[in-house]
């Protein structure tokens, strides 16, 4: 088959048509409310609602791809004794979460390794992203902080699910 060669006026509908498609996905994509980063390839996967009221009501509701699905199905068989609180749910919540984590889980090589007790602030991604020199040791201990696991303290969007360095505001 022989190709054809379009002629200027085609080939500029053809691109204002490519570039309207563009920006109608990166729009579709940005206004995504309530959607988490999964790995690092960028795709965006929403909060299941059920996930976000539960999580959120003591933490940030974690992007389910900053664990592998072996460790968020320790953390959901262990919601009794959930880091020292108990934050047992009902089975049928338990379920639906579960089923939304695994299928969300983080499967990208930065996330392939289940970090110490499960916990996100000791995988080896965390500890890279958030070393000393980039994040003062004296930061976690300051009292608007508190923790690594306090996402929210410097990642002014980390409850939206971004994560993104140009958001980050350390606070005093």
């Amino acid at each position: 088959m022989k190709k054809r060669h379009l002629d200027p006026v085609e080939y500029a509908q053809a691109a204002i048509k490519n570039i309207a498609l563009s920006a109608a996905t990166l729009c579709v994509l940005t206004l995504a409310g309530g959607a988490a980063m999964a790995d690092s390839g960028g795709a965006r996967v929403p909060l299941l609602p059920k996930y976000a009221q539960e999580c959120s009501a003591c933490h940030v509701a974690y992007p389910a791809g900053f664990l592998p699905a072996a460790s968020w199905q320790r953390v959901m068989a262990g919601l009794g004794k959930h880091y020292g609180t108990d934050a047992s749910l009902d089975e049928a919540s338990v379920r639906e979460i579960s089923g939304w984590l695994k299928a969300n889980a983080g499967t990208y090589k930065r996330v392939s390794e289940e970090p110490p007790q499960d916990r996100i602030t000791k995988s080896a991604w965390f500890l890279r992203k958030h070393r000393e020199g980039e994040v003062p040791a004296d930061v976690w201990k300051r009292a608007s902080v508190g923790s690594p696991a306090n996402c929210m303290a410097c990642h002014t969007n980390a409850d939206k699910g971004s994560f993104s360095e140009r958001e980050i505001r350390i606070p005093k």
